[in-house]
């Protein structure tokens, strides 16, 4: 599954459109910055609140550690309660990840998946080389219910068993990661999720949509033509 487009609310689109431009080093063009094969489009939030979003980017897992490197010039990296930055995934998830905070509030992560394909380049990471945003966050009332509604609409099946509070629903180039409204986000599990005003464009799975009204988000994913 690709995540195409992510329309995003922010509170002032030059300024977060600055951000990714300046701070991660991609593309922006008027409203829109370029993640790989993602487009993310800023727009005015107007009523809806930022922050609490959660989005992640890929990054080739050979190229890991030269990520982590040019990430923390430019930015503190969120920690755990223990004062652990850095997290290693085992299982299906075979990935190890650093989170950041963004502009209106948003909760960053960069995120190396071994079973992708390698970069094969050396030398000091650069922005450009965000292969796509891999993850969305998608609160909900019952995690269950939306993961089967996920799973039915775009013919998904689920990265890892799923849990009461958390599903990862699609694959390793994209997951909508449907987690419990009053989860708080990991790693500091400080702040709420929130995806009111969010709308997901998907490639690569069956023509669906999904939204859930009572948060104000949708996904949907366009018959080819």
């Amino acid at each position: 599954m690709r995540i195409h487009t992510i329309q995003l609310p922010v509170s002032d689109v030059a300024q977060v459109g600055g951000y990714f431009a300046e701070v991660l080093q991609l593309p922006v063009q008027e409203d829109v910055v370029r993640i790989g094969w993602t487009a993310l489009q800023l727009h005015a939030a107007g009523n809806d609140p930022v922050g609490g979003v959660h989005l992640a980017f890929n990054v080739p897992a050979d190229r890991f550690n030269a990520a982590t490197e040019w990430l923390l010039a430019r930015t503190p990296l969120q920690r755990n309660a223990a004062g652990e930055a850095h997290f290693t995934f085992g299982g299906r998830w075979d990935s190890e990840s650093i989170y950041f905070d963004g502009p209106d509030g948003l909760i960053l992560e960069l995120i190396g998946r071994r079973r992708l394909p390698a970069s094969g380049r050396v030398g000091a990471f650069h922005g450009s080389e965000l292969t796509c945003v891999s993850e969305v966050g998608l609160p909900t009332a019952d995690v269950a219910a939306l993961g089967a509604r996920a799973e039915a609409a775009f013919g998904l099946g689920y990265l890892s068993p799923p849990v009461p509070h958390f599903a990862a629903v699609g694959d390793d180039e994209g997951l909508l990661i449907v987690v419990d409204a009053t989860r708080r986000w990991f790693p500091e599990q400080k702040v709420l999720p929130n995806a009111r005003g969010i709308a997901v464009t998907l490639g690569d799975v069956r023509t669906g949509e999904l939204d859930d009204p009572e948060q104000g988000w949708r996904v949907a994913a366009p018959a080819a033509g």
